[in-house]
Order: structure tokens, then C-alpha cells, then sequence
């Protein structure tokens, strides 16, 4: 009988993936980065957010690996990623991403990240030009002053049927919650579960696009003290990284954002036109937020079109 995914080691889950996908470790930037990679060519570097690890890219990994080296990295504080104190800021986050590809031997690489991982490759677009090829945003972008106009109460539409997307603007409770410090650890732990499977299932067009097994995994790795506020801790420096994005210009590399149907998408065309020089914004039909699991094989065609 086939090993279930919820009980697999980083390495097993690498190893059932067409590619011939590998897990490995880095010391890098003061931070012990775990990172998947597989197959030849141009590199490409994957950033996944919360609550998921490097795993959430797996529908996509294959068909990206015929023409791609591709990289999924945990982040700082992620899946099989150490979890300092602190760090947590996007430039910093960029940094650490920075020294992993030059590990790596790549001068240079094109760069795709969903949620938190889109604010750490849009900081890495910012920060670092010379290394940036192209970069990918999936649904969300690098903290601003937009940020601070989120509203604390739920419309009317959002609070009567759990939409967090209806209404003039998203409400996206868990922004709050994960400001709080000490008291989520002492309430999630040995919950992860149930929280996420909340998110899921609001922020999803199809819950069923990420199955129970694939919860799991995700709910497995944020499941201890450390997991929980190394993810909060993410969220926690907003307001710093707002302060950094004032001082960053246009970005100078092609950006691709990706929002989809039933997510922010309207917000990410108003926002993100102006934040460089040749930006594209397009709609994901069929996909809430978690757009890799949920419409995989377009936001593949998305990727290699763009990349080349």
C-alpha cells in the first residue's frame, strides 16, 4: 500500500513528484533554509505563504521541470525552514533568498511567489534587481499604506455568509489575529487543523482543490509553538515592511501578477499597475486565492509564457 502524504518526510514528499525532485538544507543570512529543487535549465524559484510550506506548489512542480530548474523554498520560519526570533521583515526574508540562489550557483533567476512568499519576491525584485530575471505575484503584494485601511468589522455581506471577499474590500480576520503575540501558540497547538480548514474553505472557490491529506501536511507543519509564531511573526512585521516599501521606486523587472476570479483580483489591478515599470495584471477564472492548487495547470501556462 502507498504511504499517505499526511505521514511523509519532506524528502518522501520530494521523491513522489515526477522531476526527480530532491529536498535539501542551506545555511544562509544567518537562517537554515529548506528548499526542493529539481530538473535543468533556467533557474526558477518558487515562495509559498501561510499556512502551507513549499509543498503548495506540487500540482505545478512537473509540467514546470521540463523546462525550468525549479527551486520551492520554505521560507524563514517555514516547513522544514529554521525559525528564529526574528528576521521576519520581507527585505531580510529577500536576502536570505538572495544567498540561497548564489549558493546555488545562479547569478540570476526568475522568481514566483504566492502570499506571503509574493511580498518576499516582490521585496527580492526591489532589493535586488541585478538578480531578478522576472518576477510572479500570485494573489497578493508586498505590504504598503493600503494595508493600514483594512477594516477590523466585516461588512454586512461577510459577516451574514462567511464571504471574507464580498463587499468593498477583502476581510482578512487572520491579519489581526496573527498581530497578537504568545496567545495564538497557546491556542492553535494541537488545532492548526481546524483554523486552517476555516481559511480553506472561505478563501477557496473549490475546498476541494486542496484535499484532507494536503491539509494535513500543512496543519503537521505549523503544529508546535515555534511553527505558530515563526508564521505570525510574518504578519508582525508589516509595519516595517510598509516603511521599507517607501523607499523602494518602480520595480525595473517584467512583473506578472496573478489575482484570482473569486479573490482580490480587483484590488491587485488597482494597486499594482502603478508599482513598475512593465506590469501585467491577470484574472485566474475558476480560482479563489490558493491559485497553484486550485487552476494549477493555468497559472503553469501563465509561468512559462511569461518566463519564456
Amino acid at each position: 500500500m502507498a504511504q499517505a502524504i499526511e505521514t511523509m518526510t519532506h524528502s518522501e514528499l520530494a521523491r513522489s513528484l515526477e522531476g526527480n525532485f530532491t529536498s535539501h538544507h542551506a545555511d544562509v543570512n544567518g537562517v537554515r533554509l529548506h528548499y526542493v529543487t529539481g530538473a535543468q535549465g533556467e533557474p526558477l524559484v518558487l515562495l509559498g505563504g501561510w499556512p502551507q510550506t513549499w509543498w503548495q506548489f506540487h500540482k505545478i512542480m512537473p509540467a514546470l521541470a521540463r523546462d525550468y530548474r525549479v527551486i520551492a523554498v520554505d521560507l524563514r520560519g517555514m516547513g522544514g525552514s529554521s525559525k528564529p526570533r526574528a528576521g521576519y521583515d520581507k527585505k531580510t526574508m529577500a536576502q536570505d533568498i538572495r544567498e540561497l540562489v548564489r549558493r546555488l550557483g545562479h547569478e540570476t533567476v526568475n522568481i514566483a511567489g504566492h502570499d506571503i512568499g509574493a511580498m518576499v519576491a516582490q521585496a527580492f525584485a526591489a532589493n535586488h534587481p541585478e538578480t531578478t530575471r522576472k518576477v510572479v505575484l500570485l494573489d497578493v503584494y508586498h505590504p504598503d499604506e493600503t494595508f493600514t485601511a483594512m477594516t477590523l468589522l466585516p461588512s454586512p455581506a461577510q459577516h451574514a455568509d462567511g464571504d471574507i471577499t464580498a463587499g468593498s474590500a477583502p476581510y482578512l480576520w487572520w491579519f489581526a489575529f496573527n498581530q497578537v503575540r504568545g496567545l495564538p501558540e497557546k491556542l492553535l497547538q494541537g488545532r492548526t487543523r481546524e483554523m486552517f480548514d476555516s481559511i480553506f474553505d472561505q478563501m477557496l472557490h473549490d475546498p476541494g482543490s486542496i484535499d484532507s491529506a494536503t491539509r494535513q501536511v500543512y496543519a503537521r507543519a505549523y503544529d508546535s509553538p515555534d511553527a505558530i509564531r515563526a508564521g505570525n511573526a510574518w504578519y508582525q512585521a508589516f509595519h516595517q515592511d510598509i516603511e521599507d516599501a517607501k523607499g523602494y521606486g518602480p520595480l525595473a523587472v517584467p512583473v506578472l501578477v496573478l489575482g484570482g476570479e473569486h479573490s482580490i483580483f480587483s484590488v491587485l489591478a488597482a494597486v499594482m499597475p502603478g508599482k513598475g515599470r512593465d506590469v501585467r495584471v491577470a484574472e485566474v477564472k475558476g480560482s479563489g486565492h490558493y491559485l497553484p492548487e486550485e487552476q494549477p495547470e493555468t497559472v503553469a501556462r501563465h509561468l512559462a509564457g511569461f518566463f519564456g
